[in-house]
């Protein structure tokens, strides 16, 4: 298989990431938004789970990361819910990891395993995702889970100029085993860079209506019976449709809110507890760090 990705150009990957790129639970995150709700009240934030786990499996590859942990970066939200971490708020988790207790059970009952099977993969070291220090890291250091979605939102939503992002993954590199930059000057780059990813779309007025409008329908419906947990496994499309021919009167004018043009306040607030989100990237020849502090709806 041959992938063109908009921020990591053309890649040969071989057969097993092929074969699990086929494979259900992947190809269902081309219908599970990134960003959850927004793109009901802005059409153009429409950025898929699937291309930010094609992204995430790439950016390892030009790290150098193992076969493995591109297999790993792949899968590794093959879980995710419907809306992403609209969930969350319904479920009240702020720590945003709700699909990461069901990644193994997701997997397990899936052609996965067998596609790893035939090529000659172990699951469980997969699976175990501490494992892979280039994929996931905690707050504040660099992963490539934290910059392809940074990334690939900016550049989507920013029309950020490939001269400048060929720049930037030029100046990524690993130091034992962590993702470092080269220079300060990049360092500087990416923080302000994920200070606009934060502000202006996890914390945008707009932004934070819809996952709450969202959110409150889904409670509502799951509370009402009109929904079931087991359908938030589905897909963005299958909910809302489920919600609209289910749903009682008071989801229906939830989900009505939501739509393309609504106006909201600037001053809008944020009414659920967040993730905090920040970065401090480590710059491999001065080991100097620069800080971003943001919280709020994402998509980590």
């Amino acid at each position: 298989m041959i992938i063109d990705d908009p921020i990591y150009g053309w890649w040969r990957v071989e057969e097993v990431l092929s074969d699990l790129i086929r494979s259900r639970p992947v190809q269902r995150l081309k219908k599970i938004h990134q960003g959850g709700a927004a793109h009901l009240v802005h059409p153009a934030w429409n950025v898929t789970r699937f291309e930010h786990s094609v992204g995430v499996m790439l950016l390892i590859r030009r790290l150098g990361g193992s076969l493995e942990e591109q297999i790993a970066g792949l899968l590794h939200d093959v879980s995710h819910t419907a809306f992403s971490h609209v969930v969350d708020i319904v479920v009240a988790c702020p720590e945003e990891d709700f699909h990461d207790r069901f990644l193994e059970t997701v997997v397990r009952q899936s052609e996965i395993p067998a596609i790893l099977r035939k090529h000659s993969f172990h699951l469980n070291p997969i699976l175990d995702l501490s494992r892979w220090p280039l994929l996931e890291q905690p707050a504040p250091d660099l992963c490539a889970d934290r910059i392809d979605y940074t990334l690939r939102d900016r550049f989507h939503y920013e029309g950020m100029d490939r001269q400048t992002l060929s720049w930037f993954l030029d100046q990524l590199t690993v130091c034992g085993e962590k993702v470092c930059l080269s220079s300060v000057e990049a360092g500087e780059w990416f923080t302000e860079l994920y200070d606009r990813e934060v502000i202006g779309f996890f914390r945008d007025p707009l932004n934070v209506f819809a996952y709450e409008q969202l959110a409150s329908a889904l409670k509502k419906a799951l509370a009402e019976g009109s929904l079931d947990m087991a359908d938030l496994f589905t897909d963005d499309e299958a909910v809302l449709q489920k919600l609209r021919s289910r749903g009682s009167k008071e989801v229906q004018v939830m989900l009505n809110r939501i739509h393309p043009g609504v106006a909201v306040a600037k001053d809008n607030p944020c009414n659920h507890p967040s993730k905090l989100r920040w970065i401090d990237p480590l710059g491999r020849a001065t080991c100097q760090r620069v800080c971003a502090v943001g919280a709020n709806p994402g998509d980590e």
